[in-house]
């Protein structure tokens, strides 16, 4: 699983806990180098989120980014207290350029695939402009989902 940098100087003066996990012990090294030389408290840990997913209503946010597990879709959003946020982009099947991201398929998302993955969730924002429009503009060869858990999901 990519690493995750949440831009924790938005979140850290708000004094939100934030936590960072990742597979890989070198991306949560370099994290902790960034967090200790910013003066930021983050946990971080070498953590395999598919054998060890967060906690039911743990999190009040999630960011999610280029990492797909398709099982792991319904801990994600259970794992978000009521009202809290999911903010998930990761790679779409459809290329505009296929020069960078994966190249196995499992880990790209079909279309509007990401809606139907967290389709117990009320989405906010949803973007997966593909080849539509100017191709050298925006956000492209992803699929972007902000979405909240609804307080009357189980």
């Amino acid at each position: 699983m990519p690493a995750v940098l949440v831009p924790t100087r938005y979140f850290w003066p708000r004094g939100l806990r934030v936590h960072a996990w990742d597979s890989s012990s070198i991306a949560i090294e370099k994290l902790q180098q960034f967090a200790h030389a910013q003066q930021l408290a983050i946990d971080a840990q070498c953590r395999d989120v598919v054998t060890a997913p967060p906690q039911r209503t743990a999190l009040m946010s999630s960011v999610v980014s280029h990492f797909l597990e398709r099982s792991l879709c319904p801990a994600i959003a259970a794992a978000l207290k009521p009202g809290g946020l999911l903010f998930y982009q990761t790679f779409c099947a459809e290329r505009v350029d296929s020069s960078y991201g994966p190249t196995n398929p499992d880990f790209c998302l079909q279309k509007n695939e990401l809606l139907r993955l967290f389709a117990a969730l009320e989405t906010i924002i949803y973007s997966e402009a593909g080849s539509l429009g100017d191709i050298t503009q925006g956000l492209r060869d992803r699929a972007l989902l902000i979405a909240r858990r609804p307080a009357g999901i189980s």
